[in-house]
């Protein structure tokens, strides 16, 4: 569990070396200045004000200070010396504004230019993770082929399912090193992407319902492991594709309640794994829609098909940022060495999974003011993992 302070700034002066610039801070004494100053995107710079919280998370040993803004959007503090990772989620109605930057070398005075990206709040997002596995009890071991997400309908309108596309980016885990060196201006979907179904209104989502999507078996796990979900049911949709992935052990046949049309396709594999490879730990996960084009045409285009550096067996889709409704960026809760992949328009923080085979999940928080208000579920949604999301310490369909 991350230990977090909230520093209450004395601001006085900052100054452009913000040197002078001192807080209290109870807790440790530090001669390291530190001025983060946000920058707004263009024609939003008047959204500029006091109060704005900006967190910096020391990479080496997870410990978290909140820091928050002056009217000029500057946040001033004196830190320990460290390696920090500087994040901030900043919302005026529907209007959001996030940014992050990784490995932040505190080491004497610093100053800091954190760039805001502008998104709005999603209408189809992602409610649930659930990818740790469970325990095999009563027998002995540990199981994890029974992955699911959870979509919601954040909106007031009907939305449709129907040829919505979904994936899971490189690398696989956050405690690997991103091949690119940084954030890259694609999303590198890996190992295969996937699209539902439907004739553009056969997949109708209403105002606060949910949709399960099983990324390993479609089953009844809990038949021989008590502690695992069962995922057979007749509204439930599937990623499984016999031709692909042959492995049964991930992807046996879907149960007997799964209807034909709400198995996924396929649009392109461009892994060599013989099961759809998802992180137990520490996954990202999209869903998007291809604009001006059809993801058909997309990926036979020829160049949106590319190679991971230094890989020569994956290959990865170069969907582009402004296509995904929404991402959630997972990290692995028993290391400190994670490594963000998703740009900060989309999850500008993450949620962490303490440790895999727990049965636990990773669920989006509820807006109780928005659904009251609406007369139905409206569920938090800054773009921002570290705010919306929290540990379960059971997976919601665990009976």
């Amino acid at each position: 569990m991350m230990k977090r302070l909230l520093i209450s700034l004395l601001i006085v002066l900052c100054a452009v070396s913000c040197v002078n610039v001192h807080t209290d801070n109870p807790y440790e004494a530090s001669s390291c200045s530190v001025c983060v100053t946000l920058q707004y995107p263009d024609g939003y710079a008047g959204f500029a004000r006091a109060g704005v919280e900006v967190s910096l998370e020391e990479m080496n040993n997870t410990f978290v200070y909140s820091l928050l803004t002056d009217e000029s959007g500057k946040a001033v503090a004196r830190l320990p010396r460290g390696l920090y990772r500087v994040s901030v989620s900043d919302r005026s109605g529907q209007s959001i504004f996030n940014g992050t930057c990784d490995k932040v070398a505190v080491n004497g005075a610093t100053n800091l230019a954190l760039p805001l990206k502008y998104s709005k709040a999603g209408t189809l997002v992602i409610r649930e993770i659930y990818c740790g596995g469970c325990k095999k009890l009563p027998e002995v071991g540990d199981y994890q082929s029974d992955k699911y997400i959870i979509l919601h309908n954040n909106d007031t309108r009907t939305v449709y399912l129907d040829s919505l596309c979904f994936g899971t980016l490189a690398p696989y885990n956050s405690n690997s090193s991103n091949p690119w060196g940084e954030i890259q201006d694609f999303a590198p979907i890996i190992q295969a992407l996937w699209q539902f179904g439907g004739d553009g209104k056969s997949f109708p989502l209403e105002s606060g319902q949910d949709a399960v999507l099983c990324l390993n078996g479609a089953i009844d796990h809990t038949v021989q492991y008590p502690l695992s979900v069962n995922l057979n049911r007749p509204d439930y949709f599937v990623c499984y594709n016999s031709t692909y992935f042959t492995n049964t052990v991930y992807h046996p046949a879907p149960g007997d309640q799964i209807a034909r049309e709400r198995i996924l396709d396929v649009v392109i594999k461009v892994g060599k794994a013989n099961a759809y490879a998802f992180s137990i730990s520490s996954p990202t996960v999209v869903i998007f829609r291809p604009q001006g084009t059809t993801i058909q045409e997309f990926v036979q285009r020829g160049d949106t098909v590319i190679p991971i550096p230094g890989s020569t067996s994956d290959n990865v889709v170069t969907v582009p940022w402004e296509w995904i409704l929404d991402g959630v960026e997972v990290f692995n809760g028993s290391t400190t060495s994670n490594n963000k992949r998703l740009s900060s328009d989309v999850d500008a923080g993450f949620v962490t999974l303490s440790d895999t085979f727990l049965g636990h999940s990773l669920v989006r928080r509820v807006d109780e003011q928005a659904s009251a208000e609406n007369g139905f579920t409206v569920l938090q949604d800054t773009n921002n993992s570290s705010n919306d999301f929290v540990e379960f310490e059971k997976a919601t369909l665990h009976e």
